[in-house]
This record gives C-alpha cells, sequence and structure tokens, in this order.
C-alpha cells in the first residue's frame, strides 16, 4: 500500500506553466512506473506521461514538448512540469504508482 498525495494545480492563464508534485507514503524506487493522468470533464482519463524506475519516459503526443516528468527517488516524489498551458490542458490531474495505487487528483485550470 502507498499513499499519493498531488498538489500545485491552481488557476493559470494560457502560455503559463505549473509544476504538479506527487509525494508518495513510502519508496517509490518499488514501483516499476510512476505516471501522471489526466481527465476533464465528459471525457476519459487519459495518460500524460510515464516514467520508468530506469528514468525512461514517455509522453502523450497531446504534450509532447510541453510537458516534463521527473522523479526524486530519495524524496519519494514526482514531478510534472507543464509549460505553455493551453486551454485543453485544463483537468483534474492524478499520480498513479504502477497503474494501481493513485491520488486523489489535483485541479489544472487553464484559461484562454
Amino acid at each position: 500500500q502507498v499513499q499519493l498525495v498531488e498538489s500545485g494545480g491552481g488557476l493559470v492563464q494560457a502560455g503559463g506553466s505549473l509544476r504538479l508534485s506527487c509525494a508518495a507514503s513510502r519508496s517509490i524506487f518499488s514501483f516499476g512506473n510512476m505516471a501522471w493522468y489526466r481527465q476533464a470533464p465528459g471525457n476519459q482519463r487519459e495518460l500524460v506521461a510515464r516514467i520508468a524506475w530506469s528514468g525512461t519516459t514517455n509522453y502523450a503526443d497531446s504534450v509532447k514538448g510541453r510537458f516534463t516528468i521527473s522523479r526524486d527517488n530519495a524524496k519519494n516524489t514526482v514531478y510534472l512540469q507543464m509549460n505553455s498551458l493551453k486551454p485543453e490542458d485544463t483537468a483534474i490531474y492524478y499520480c498513479a504508482a504502477a497503474d494501481t495505487y493513485w491520488g486523489k487528483g489535483t485541479l489544472v485550470t487553464v484559461s484562454s
């Protein structure tokens, strides 16, 4: 079991930046991967970015070149740096450990 707590969401204008954090209650090193997902109103939850224990990353096409996922194993924390935000990035962002454990999410709203 692990508890995941997201933070860093908020309201930002288009073109702005936010950094989301996901703090885990125990070591994240043992998880095969950590990921960020998002869900906009009326839409299904979708993968935004994933980072493996090796550091290998992959991104949804819609965020490539704008978002960066990283992890700090010593702090048991995963980050999502979001730049050049667009209104269509508006969603609740969730952190996931091994696609098994989930946080409660943090809301990101991008105004035009």
